[in-house]
């Protein structure tokens, strides 16, 4: 009879939990709650790079249409295109000259539209860089504030200037550029200096004036009838400067002329920047809301601290901005000998200071940052593509990161950033596959005879394969809509696991440094003794399908390894309650 009493107490015990727990109707709501970026595997395609049909050398909007499949078939969502704005050139495209144009080089509108058909009937969406911070100084805008022509007059910020003790003319303060040198530049014609955060050829649009924020918004508008999913807003919290031109203090290190030299304060970050990116945020949701479409979104780009970072996403009372800044924590807060416990710092850092219900994103490389293989070594290329294809939220991916693309190094560019923006390295054949021309506008990485698509496709075992592997796995429900627990499992090894309710567990289990390292798992509760390998580094030991012992797990140098448990009803923490509460039953 008290056995009885026992079970019956337990079984109750245990429906009470499980009724508690998230139910499969309940899992399907949650499901649909979920938006589309809030899970999406990205790409970022740096058009001048990826594909060349025409023979000039040059990439071109009809070269990334021909390569839409092959995204598809790596498991890719949504594409953010860098610019294809008309422009000079003179920063790549982020000196627009006409807003509402495609550039001559990679094609006309008609190109573009059939690129955006091509995707969307592939899933694919396609994400747009606007610059908003500044036009070209070709800009018809640019030439007729010149003039002094109304309403353009004042579309940009111009200043007589100050003198000197000698009586010249000196700019208006201390500011510098963020390439370096002044940051302002003296205007003949009109005889005024204009402000350029940039390159001269990128004067800032002045957002003082009402005018060019309606003007910007028209932009915006103008590619979303186009189809575009949404915007990037490229350094975005360079928008605003202190109205009073006050000097910029010093920083104390760096060399006078040089951007590191001063502290920043009255060119970056000024709260008005905010307010823009809310209208910006209005606009789109607005456009998906009366067009009945998919969330339009905003990512920003901003270097910055994460309390300011973090005020992308809403404002102290909840009014949402962008749907997510972009997260370069694992870029620069990850270096070749980084320590296991930073890289838990960085990760716990975002999302500890995200606000509550937002999306979080991870990107490890980009057109401004060395590439993963070059940076961190390219024995950590799977390491990091696994890390970010299993954190919770939006993966970016960076065009060639997928087959472990290197900077090219052997050769002077003319922009310190070109080394990790050469061609997509796409076959074996002469200059890579990505042209049939003679030429390249940068020359291909010598590398690619034998690192290249084609051979990563064909071959068993390649960081390609992995990749397909990882975002395969990201449309199971434990990653779309599974929590996360974080552990130090050794001075060189971290682990995460990802579990839900009804779903199968995964744990993460990452080897950062070039030792074997021997770990014990069950610091993670409610793990069963063996766990299976679902997907392994090209250089592991490890296989898919092996079974592995939780307590005695073997991590060769760089392993990162995701390993399955069977499905979890319970969460973990539910199940150590109900393992607590059946011990003392019995001891009872």
């Amino acid at each position: 009879m008290l056995l009885f009493l026992k079970s019956s107490i337990i079984l109750l015990f245990f429906c009470t939990i499980y009724t508690n727990s998230s139910p499969p109707e309940v899992q399907v709501r949650r499901e649909h709650s979920k938006q589309w970026y809030e899970h999406a595997t990205f790409y970022q395609v740096y058009p001048r790079s990826f594909k060349d049909t025409n023979g000039d050398g040059v990439g071109d909007l009809r070269g990334i249409t021909s390569k839409l499949e092959y995204l598809s078939s790596i498991g890719i969502n949504a594409i953010w295109l860098s610019p294809c704005f008309q422009s000079p050139m003179v920063d790549n495209g982020y000196d627009v000259s006409d807003f509402k144009a495609i550039h001559d080089e990679f094609g006309t509108m008609a190109d573009y539209e059939e690129m955006i058909t091509v995707a969307n009937g592939l899933g694919i969406k396609i994400m747009l860089d606007f610059v908003p911070n500044h036009s070209s100084d070709k800009h018809e805008w640019f030439e007729r504030s010149v003039r002094r022509e109304a309403p353009y007059t004042d579309f940009y910020v111009w200043h007589n200037g100050r003198t000197d003790d000698d009586g010249n003319r000196i700019p208006p303060n201390n500011w510098v550029s963020v390439f370096g040198g002044p940051a302002w530049t003296f205007n003949e014609a009109r005889g005024q200096y204009y402000l350029h955060q940039f390159y001269p050829g990128q004067p800032d649009l002045n957002y003082r004036n009402n005018l060019v924020l309606e003007e910007m918004k028209d932009v915006l508008r103008f590619w979303l009838d186009r189809g575009a999913a949404g915007f990037r807003l490229d350094a975005i919290n360079h928008m605003f400067e202190d109205p009073d031109l006050r000097d910029e203090p010093l920083s104390g290190w760096g060399e006078p002329g040089n951007y590191e030299y001063l502290e920043h304060h009255y060119t970056k970050d000024l709260l008005e920047t905010y307010d823009v990116v809310r209208e910006f945020r209005i606009l789109v949701d607005n456009y998906a809301e009366q067009h009945s479409t998919d969330a339009k979104i905003l990512m920003t780009e901003a270097y910055a601290n994460i309390t300011f970072t973090m005020m992308f996403y809403e404002g102290d009372d909840g009014t949402k901005r962008a749907h997510m800044p972009f997260n370069f924590g694992l870029i620069n807060g990850v270096s070749w000998y980084t320590h296991v416990r930073d890289v838990k710092r960085v990760i716990d850092e975002w999302l500890d200071y995200m606000p509550a219900g937002s999306a979080p994103n991870w990107v490890a490389g980009s057109h401004d940052h060395s590439r993963v293989a070059s940076r961190l070594g390219p024995e950590r290329v799977d390491l990091m593509n696994t890390v970010v294809l299993t954190l919770p939220g939006t993966s970016i991916t960076y065009y060639g990161e997928e087959i472990g693309m290197r900077d090219f190094r052997d050769f002077q560019f003319w922009d310190s950033r070109d080394p990790n923006r050469t061609p997509m390295q796409w076959d074996d054949t002469v200059f890579s596959g990505f042209t049939n021309g003679t030429k390249t506008w940068l020359p291909v990485h010598p590398g690619y005879v034998t690192n290249n698509v084609w051979q990563q496709e064909k071959q068993q075992g390649t960081h390609l394969k992995l990749y397909k592997q990882l975002t395969e796995l990201r449309k199971q429900p434990t990653f779309i809509h599974g929590d996360f627990l974080l552990r130090i499992l050794g001075d060189k090894v971290f682990g995460y696991m990802r579990y839900l309710s009804g779903e199968p567990t995964y744990v993460i289990v990452v080897n950062y440094h070039n030792l074997v390292e021997y770990v014990d798992l069950t610091v993670f509760a409610s793990l069963s003794d063996e766990l299976e390998v679902v997907t392994a580094p090209i250089a592991s030991q490890h296989r898919t399908g092996d079974l592995i012992d939780i307590r005695n797990l073997t991590l060769g140098a760089y392993d990162a390894l995701i390993l399955k448990a069977s499905a979890n009803l319970l969460s973990p923490a539910i199940s150590l309650v109900l393992l607590v509460f059946v011990k003392l039953l019995i001891w009872w």
